[in-house]
């Protein structure tokens, strides 16, 4: 984990909301943390950025000149580097990785290739015209096709074995995506805090991992620690210490996986990394730091700390 600075914070801005398809979860994040780091003992002022790139908040951030910046936004300039090249050009410490990790991470392609770079398991994938995915399989089903910059499961469409007909994407679908191969097994994820391993959890839905079952009171059912063979736990573990450092990622990060239990360890496969998980009331990397025996007001105390002592 990282040292300590002899500086301290004691005003803290939470900026969330956003232009994102993943704005919700973005304000309900934001509110969690806010209210947390006024449990740790903060002075805490909640920044919501509007749907589209707010230039006002940006120069309300310049004015009120905050200690620390918590980083509750989601999505495309939120998580993608975008609004962290701007908390650099405002020298403003803050959360979570910075611009090249964030901007790595976001794009799906460009992480899979740093990732398999480092020696990690992911999935074979391509990207291409939205226009050609809906005229014909441009891979052998089963596969799955996502945005190649959201989160969330924003966007997913699974194809399965035996499909006879391409999916027919949305109109709100970007023009180009990523289409994947799919990854049967079972739902797992380790949350990261600076070079330590949280643990592994199992997630449980009746179908599907999507957006509902994210968010939704009800939706999933986490199994922490995840019932996994000891092998498969280091495993998840390990990569996803290594999948942060091969990243460049910095304080908190949650990489998702699947296991095809019937292959043993060469079943584990990366799905994503995640720098910014969300800080729901249903989210799997506050659940792990729990279960590590640090409690929410903790985590957020760790995060700010972190971030100013390296500023």
């Amino acid at each position: 984990m990282a040292g300590r600075s002899s500086r301290t914070a004691h005003t803290v801005a939470v900026l969330m909301g956003g232009p994102s398809a993943e704005r919700e979860v973005s304000l309900s994040s934001g509110r969690e943390c806010a209210a947390a780091l006024r449990v740790a003992g903060y002075e805490v002022i909640e920044v919501e950025l509007g749907a589209d790139r707010d230039g006002d908040a940006v120069a309300r951030l310049a004015g009120m000149r905050p200690d620390v910046v918590f980083n509750a936004l989601h999505g495309r300039w939120g998580e993608d580097g975008c609004v962290q090249g701007v908390l650099e050009w405002l020298d403003l410490p803050y959360t979570h990785s910075g611009v090249l990790a964030s901007a790595m991470a976001m794009d799906k392609t460009v992480s899979k290739q740093v990732l398999r770079e480092a020696g990690l398991p992911v999935l074979e994938s391509l990207i291409a015209d939205a226009d050609e995915v809906r005229r014909r399989h441009v891979m052998a089903p089963p596969y799955v096709v996502k945005p190649n910059d959201e989160g969330s499961s924003v966007g997913v469409y699974i194809v399965h074995d035996g499909a006879n007909q391409p999916p027919q994407l949305a109109a709100t679908m970007p023009g180009r995506v990523m289409v994947e191969t799919y990854a049967p097994g079972r739902e797992l994820t380790t949350a990261v805090l600076g070079d330590r391993g949280l643990g592994v959890t199992e997630i449980i839905t009746d179908g599907w991992y999507d957006y509902d079952a994210k968010y939704k009171t009800g939706g999933s059912r986490h199994v922490v620690p995840a019932g996994i063979p000891e092998q498969i736990t280091e495993a998840c573990l390990d990569y996803a210490v290594r999948a942060h450092r091969a990243l460049g990622c910095r304080g908190l990060t949650r990489t998702d996986f699947r296991w095809d239990e019937t292959r043993g360890l060469d079943g584990l496969i990366i799905l994503e990394i995640n720098t910014q998980p969300g800080m729901t009331p249903t989210s799997l990397a506050p659940e792990q730091a729990a279960h590590a025996g640090i409690d929410f007001p903790a985590l957020m105390r760790w995060m700010v700390e972190d971030a100013l002592c390296r500023s």
